[in-house]
């Protein structure tokens, strides 16, 4: 399952992730410290990385679905944590982008209210860390983008035939 995208047999989109990530929660500080002194100057770096945040999470997510689409076996618990992790990705793009909707427009003015920034980064930053984690364990559990060993690639097929880990807990009877 190696990465697909590469620069010198690197994996492109794990460098890439960092960016949105540090954004998005620069972002949602940018909007709490902004709530908190009315200073034009947080706003207007909430709206600058958010607009940084929204667009290197789109370059970020061509590798990524590249990766998944050709380096993820089919049917495998890989490619359905690969799936919740990409659909985690593209919840918290699309929070980030209602929140950019709403405030690119308050760049040279006081914006109306501080609440919808407020929540819709949170709610982004908050699927931006569930999918980070399902990130880790795509490279930790099932070894994507990671170049194995000879020893490793024996075991491979054994690591990717697992069955996948359920993603919440199901009412049990008692």
């Amino acid at each position: 399952m190696y990465s697909k995208v590469t620069i010198a047999g690197h994996p492109i989109h794990p460098m890439l992730v960092g960016y949105p990530v540090a954004c998005y929660t620069g972002t949602l500080v940018g909007f709490a410290v902004y709530a908190s002194n009315g200073q034009q100057f947080w706003l207007n770096l909430a709206i600058a990385l958010n607009i940084a945040g929204v667009g290197t999470a789109l370059l970020a997510a061509l590798p990524g679905i590249i990766d998944l689409a050709f380096g993820v076996p089919r049917r495998s618990a890989a490619k359905t944590v690969g799936i919740a992790h990409g659909i985690l990705n593209v919840a918290a793009l699309g929070l980030f982008g209602a929140s950019l909707g709403i405030y690119a427009t308050h760049w040279d003015g006081p914006a109306t209210g501080v609440t919808p920034g407020l929540t819709l980064s949170a709610a982004g930053l908050a699927c931006t860390l569930a999918a980070g984690f399902l990130g880790w364990m795509l490279v930790q559990d099932y070894h994507a983008g990671i170049r194995l060993t000879p020893l490793q690639e024996s075991d491979e097929p054994a690591v990717q035939n697992a069955q996948p880990v359920p993603l919440h807990r199901g009412s049990h009877a008692a």
